[in-house]
């Protein structure tokens, strides 16, 4: 029997897809105790007003939850009838994650196992492209008396593990269950604590060691489920570093849109300088090449410092670089690609002998410029031509501007202020003060030069 266990097959309607802000305004269970089945749903008054748009999906009203109990009133109760009992929803980190938020801002705390009928699916019927719902309901011929409301999703989900147990048995059932809920064990050291109490939400999260230093900065949509991957790496190859040294604590900033989340993760990448971060490894003094006119007329680059010229205010630069042992690698490369004179660009010191050349010139790589075969204006204009491809940007616009983030479902906003490629700060809706460190960097010039080439959906930029 494959519900031997006590299960909770769990529905919410909300006022919105945001577990953070938004609020539950209807919940639906089912209970099952072996063949015992005990059904409980109610709507809930979330304090906060339903949008429009969710109450024509729901069919809820603003009114209709108006004398409806608050979640505190239900928590207690509630609580009760889920522990010990295996949570089953569809996107079941969107339910638990709603629930779990529920409980802790009236003090209590969930603690639950989850299945998520949505993976099931997938594992049970990878023939099939889709696992929505509505696909569900449809496939194994479903009848709801109504949809997108609690009680009607959970006992969908009850009849495709019907289906789904008439179809392939109880024993591939189970087994896709088992497959589904094999997570990634957290390594040794890691108090699992620090990784239940992170958001289900967008933002950037700060890993620190037992002396306080910090280990990592990273980003995820999901900061819980990102940590929870990192961590169980187990010396695996994946996206971020496995992290080896005790962990003490794990910050968390909630961020509305991926733009802000990746201001806020440069910003601290630089201030912390955290240990398994290779970009804060690097060097960082910011450097470009500028180009010289020297007596003998041949444009000659020369690599100038950020901390010594306002970049943002500098025009005809070239590149920007990390160090200038970056830059000059990059000279080499160019005069080695485009058969430019290494001596002439500086990265290479040729010998006193009189008409002596470099050494690319014996190899054939070189047409002669440092020893009078190729004229100055030739190889200035191969120089400008090679350098284009790398030139800074001219800034586009004629001041400072704003780019607008918003929440698509609870429509939060933040605005991000910049001039000249330089970040300027932050503010969330309509605060009067900007945060963050205003400054011309790589990273910056780079995220927002991205942006401009191809702008997130649902942003805006408006000039100042």
């Amino acid at each position: 029997m494959l519900f031997d266990i006590p299960w909770a097959i769990v529905d919410l309607e909300t006022t919105g897809g945001h577990i953070g802000r938004d609020r539950i305004t209807e919940i639906g269970l089912l209970l099952l105790d072996g063949e015992r089945v005990e059904r409980y749903q109610t709507l809930v008054n979330p304090g906060k007003t339903i949008p429009p748009f969710i109450q024509d999906m729901t069919g809820i009203s603003n009114e209709m939850v108006s004398g409806a109990p608050s979640f505190a009133a239900l928590a207690e109760a509630l609580l009760d009838k889920l522990k010990g009992r295996l949570l089953v929803a569809h996107n079941a980190r969107f339910d638990y994650g709603f629930l779990r938020n529920e409980f802790r801002r009236v003090g209590m705390r969930l603690q639950a196992d989850s299945l998520c009928t949505v993976k099931l699916s997938r594992k049970l019927y990878p023939q099939h492209y889709k696992h929505n719902l509505d696909s569900i309901i449809e496939r194994h011929g479903l009848v709801l008396p109504e949809r997108h409301r609690a009680m009607a999703d959970a006992e969908a989900l009850y009849g495709f593990l019907q289906s789904a147990m008439a179809e392939l048995g109880d024993a591939a059932v189970r087994s896709g269950i088992e497959a589904v809920q094999a997570m990634p064990e957290l390594p040794p050291g890691v108090d699992a604590r620090l990784v239940e109490d992170l958001p289900d939400l967008p933002g950037v999260y700060a890993v620190y060691g037992q002396e306080g230093q910090a280990l990592f900065v990273g980003r995820g949509g999901n900061v819980r489920a990102k940590v929870v991957s990192q961590l169980a790496q187990d010396g695996k190859q994946g996206k971020e570093p496995a992290i080896r040294l005790p962990i003490s604590r794990i910050d968390c900033h909630e961020t509305v849109g991926e733009l802000q989340a990746q201001l806020l993760e440069n910003q601290l990448v630089r201030e912390l300088q955290p240990f398994y971060n290779h970009r804060a490894r690097l060097a960082t003094d910011l450097c470009s090449i500028q180009l010289d006119m020297v007596g003998d007329a041949f444009v000659r680059p020369r690599v100038v410092m950020a901390d010594q010229l306002d970049f943002s205010r500098t025009a005809e630069l070239y590149g920007l670089f990390r160090s200038p042992k970056e830059a000059r690698r990059v000279l080499a490369d160019l005069a080695s690609a485009n058969s430019l004179c290494a001596a002439v660009l500086g990265v290479e010191q040729v010998t006193s002998r009189k008409g002596a050349g470099c050494s690319a010139l014996k190899q054939g790589r070189c047409r002669g410029a440092c020893v009078g075969h190729e004229e100055p204006m030739t190889h200035n204009v191969r120089l400008l031509q090679a350098l284009g491809r790398i030139k800074v940007k001219a800034w586009p616009y004629a001041g400072p501007v704003a780019i607008i983030e918003r929440d698509e479902v609870t429509g939060d906003a933040v605005e991000h202020q910049f001039d000249r490629w330089c970040y300027l700060g932050s503010r969330i809706d309509g605060a009067t003060g900007l945060q963050g460190t205003p400054r011309f960097d790589l990273d910056t010039y780079k995220l927002l030069e991205g942006w401009l080439k191809k702008p997130a959906e649902g942003s805006e930029l408006h000039l100042l």
